[in-house]
């Protein structure tokens, strides 16, 4: 072996060691940020930088990494394999999380920053997530709200009335055979249709709809599986995301969903012609937030608490619910200000979420439900060691067989996530040139007023 060759491979290792030892020497000036996919405006990473280096002097660099589900997410902080710094799991993910002590509490003093967390979230989101069972701990402690909303119906107003809408009877309808859309979420499934199931006993008072959140008892994941199983036959798809596209090309008249989506899906229906309406339907649902925590295994706590306060400042969580569709944790003025005067909607009492004066308020009852919606809404929780059953009931339910119907319609969607995924890029780029133009109407209309 030559000399020059030797020096050649040499070198060519020390190229590949290299990377790696920068990222270690230089890890304390990344940050890791862990997110679900499409759920934060992106252009706010790099301001985030700036705005740190601004407020404390140090240099951070922001590297961003999505996950599609929960169970993606806590199954890699679970093994201690990722040092993510800041992660944004679901309320009953929070929940086992503390219970397996992998999160860190989130330090409020920033010194001459603001603590925008303690002065913007909700006092509504505050309230839930003190509901939140932090096995001994107050999840507010470890937590901070970021986006919530409802699981309802979506569905077309040409072949669905809003009555039809209004019960989750509608997914079992033969009417709407080979047009009902659900979500893959055996959570977010399993609560409503047990809700629904379990009527009689909660008009009774024999039990609450809170209790019947902690119920993981045999009888009821049989009742909600024997249950799912007739209402398969009428259902096109199990979805996670196609959803609402399918919803918003008219392919799918009923549609089991998050409001967020049925946000996304309602604007993008109503440019096609399509037009797309939501309800939390009456027998009751559930109402879910997401927050931001700091694992156990973070490398860069304080630049993970500084992003997290970074996200509380209203004029961010304006920029993010513009983008993403769903609803921040974050009130106060500038954002009532923003939600308000769409003479589009007529007026919702959102005095639960911003306090007095906002009983008559015109803003989109999909993203802020009236009072009386989120009065008949509960919160999901974790079931621990138990979580087994209600995963295992869910495949039961999806795989007992699949109609030609629905492996043709799934076969139209894989073509159209094909398409989605071309035209994504320029939704979301539409979408942030949109959120831009509205910021400025707003900012002009404010000035106008002033």
């Amino acid at each position: 072996m030559s000399i020059r060759y030797s020096i050649r491979r040499f070198l060519a290792a020390a190229a590949l060691l290299l990377p790696a030892l920068s990222c270690t020497r230089d890890r304390d000036s990344l940050l890791k940020i862990y997110n679900w996919g499409d759920y934060i405006d992106e252009s706010l990473l790099p301001e985030f930088e700036s705005w740190y280096e601004s407020q404390t002097g140090e240099k951070v660099k922001t590297v961003y990494q999505t996950f599609d589900i929960n169970e993606t997410m806590l199954s890699k902080i679970e093994r201690g394999r990722e040092d993510f710094d800041v992660v944004c799991p679901s309320d009953y993910i929070i929940e086992r999380m503390l219970r397996s002590d992998l999160l860190l509490p989130i330090d409020r003093d920033f010194g001459d920053t603001p603590d925008w967390i303690s002065s913007n979230i909700s006092p509504f989101i505050s309230d839930w997530f003190s509901r939140i069972d932090g096995h001994g701990k107050d999840a507010r402690d470890y937590a901070a709200g970021y986006m919530w909303g409802t699981t309802g119906i979506l569905y077309n107003t040409r072949y669905v009335t809003e009555e039809e809408a209004s019960t989750w009877a509608v997914i079992c309808n033969p009417k709407f055979s080979g047009k009902i859309f659900v979500k893959d979420a055996a959570r977010d499934v399993f609560a409503p249709m047990l809700i629904y199931l379990r009527q009689d006993e909660i008009k009774s008072g024999r039990v609450t709809m809170d209790e019947l959140m902690t119920d993981s008892s045999d009888s009821s994941l049989a009742d909600v599986e024997r249950h799912m199983k007739e209402v398969k036959k009428y259902i096109a798809g199990w979805e996670a995301d196609f959803g609402k596209e399918l919803m918003s090309q008219g392919a799918g008249y009923v549609n089991l969903t998050w409001s967020g989506d049925a946000v996304w899906a309602m604007e993008e229906g109503r440019n096609a012609g399509v037009e797309l309406d939501y309800r939390v339907p009456a027998e009751g649902s559930a109402i879910w937030f997401d927050g931001w925590v700091i694992p156990r295994y973070a490398r860069n706590v304080k630049a993970a608490r500084y992003f997290i306060d970074f996200m509380c400042k209203p004029e961010n969580a304006i920029r993010n619910m513009e983008v993403i569709g769903y609803v921040s944790a974050v009130c106060g003025k500038e954002i009532l200000d923003h939600i308000a005067d769409n003479d589009r909607y007529g007026p919702v009492d959102l005095t639960y979420f911003f306090g007095e004066g906002a009983d008559s308020v015109c803003a989109n009852p999909v993203q802020y439900p009236d009072r009386s919606a989120v009065a008949r809404c509960v919160l999901e929780h974790d079931w621990g060691d138990d979580t087994p059953k209600l995963t295992e009931m869910w495949s039961r339910v999806k795989g007992d067989g699949i109609s030609v119907w629905t492996a043709a319609i799934l076969s139209c969607v894989a073509a159209a996530l094909v398409a989605a995924t071309v035209v994504k890029s320029v939704h979301r780029r539409r979408r942030r040139l949109g959120a831009g133009r509205r910021l400025s109407k707003r900012r002009n209309k404010l000035n106008t007023r002033i």
